[in-house]
C-alpha cells in the first residue's frame, strides 16, 4: 500500500492474534502498534513467541509493552519477553524495553504472577525494574509512546468478591489523520460504562465472544448485535471463540477482524 504524500512514518496497527484466551485458530488478541520506527505491543500473552514470528519479527524487536491486565493471554509472554531481552540487550547496556500499565496493577503482575520465574537470575535478586523500564499510570492517566498518547480506561471484566479486577483498555489519536481509536480489551457488555469513549471514537476495536455458552466476562456478540447501528458500523470485533462466525458485515458491524490482519492508518 502506498503512503499519502507527507505521511512519512505511517502509524500501523497488526492484530497478531485475534482470537480468545482458549482459541487454537488464531493466537491470543495481541496487537502490535507501530509508529516513529517504534512498536509498542499491547498485551503479551502466552504465544507472542508464535504470533511475532508469523510476522517475522522476535521479542526483541519490541520497544515497549502496555498490559491491560493479568490473564495470561494478555500478560504471560512478558517472562519470555523480559528474559530474550536481559540476555540479548539490558545486560550489554542497551536500553531496556518500556512496560506501561496501570500503577497497582503493574505491583500486582508482579508479585502475583511475574516474581516465581523473574525474581532469581544468577547473582541478582531481580525486580520488574530489572528488565524493564517501569511506568506506571495513574487512574484515568496518560502515558505517551512514539508520538503517540495514550490515555487508560477502566472497563468491567470481572468482579471478584464485589471488587473490579483491574482491567484497563486504550484510547488514543491516530498522529497524520487524527482519527480516534477505541481498543476495550477485555470487557464485560457495559454499553452505559463506556457509552462516551464510544461515542467519541471514530473506530473501536471490542472485546467480542462467540461461544454458545456466554461467560458473562466478554461482551457476547448477540448482545453486542444489539447495539444501534450508528454505534455498530464504526466497530471491529475481536477475542472471538474458534469455530464458524456470523456475518457480522451484515449485522452492521466493520467486521470481525483476521488473525494478522493490518491497519494502517491511512485506510482507518
Amino acid at each position: 500500500m502506498s503512503k499519502i504524500e507527507g505521511w512519512s512514518n505511517m502509524m500501523k496497527i497488526t492484530f497478531l492474534g485475534s482470537g480468545s484466551a482458549f482459541c487454537l485458530e488464531n493466537f491470543n488478541s495481541n496487537v502490535l502498534l507501530e509508529n516513529e520506527g517504534k512498536k509498542l505491543l499491547i498485551d503479551c500473552g502466552g504465544d507472542i513467541r508464535w504470533s511475532l514470528n508469523e510476522k517475522k519479527l522476535k521479542l526483541t524487536d519490541i520497544d515497549a509493552v502496555y498490559i491491560s491486565h493479568s490473564h495470561a493471554d494478555h500478560s504471560n509472554g512478558l517472562e519470555g519477553l523480559a528474559f530474550s531481552t536481559y540476555f540479548s540487550k539490558t545486560a550489554n547496556g542497551d536500553p531496556k524495553p518500556k512496560l506501561f500499565g496501570q500503577k497497582e496493577l503493574l505491583n500486582d503482575l508482579w508479585s502475583k504472577t511475574l516474581c516465581g520465574g523473574l525474581a532469581s537470575i544468577q547473582t541478582i535478586d531481580a525486580t520488574l525494574d530489572t528488565y524493564f523500564e517501569v511506568n506506571g499510570v495513574e487512574n484515568n492517566g496518560s502515558f505517551d509512546f512514539a508520538g503517540i498518547n495514550f490515555k487508560i480506561v477502566q472497563t468491567v471484566h470481572v468482579v471478584a468478591d464485589k471488587t473490579f479486577v483491574k482491567s484497563f483498555g486504550l484510547i488514543f489519536t491516530t498522529p497524520n489523520n487524527n482519527k480516534k481509536v477505541f481498543y476495550t480489551s477485555d470487557t464485560q457488555f457495559c454499553p452505559a460504562q463506556i457509552k462516551d469513549f464510544i461515542k467519541k471514537s471514530d473506530i473501536v476495536f471490542h472485546d467480542c465472544e462467540t461461544s454458545k455458552y456466554p461467560s458473562n466476562v466478554h461482551a457476547h456478540y448477540e448482545d453486542l448485535k444489539a447495539l444501534p447501528e450508528d454505534t455498530k458500523k464504526k466497530m471491529w470485533l475481536y477475542h472471538y471463540n474458534d469455530g464458524e462466525l456470523p456475518d457480522a458485515k451484515k449485522d452492521g458491524f466493520k467486521g470481525f477482524v483476521d488473525k494478522g490482519q493490518e491497519f494502517e492508518e491511512k485506510f482507518l
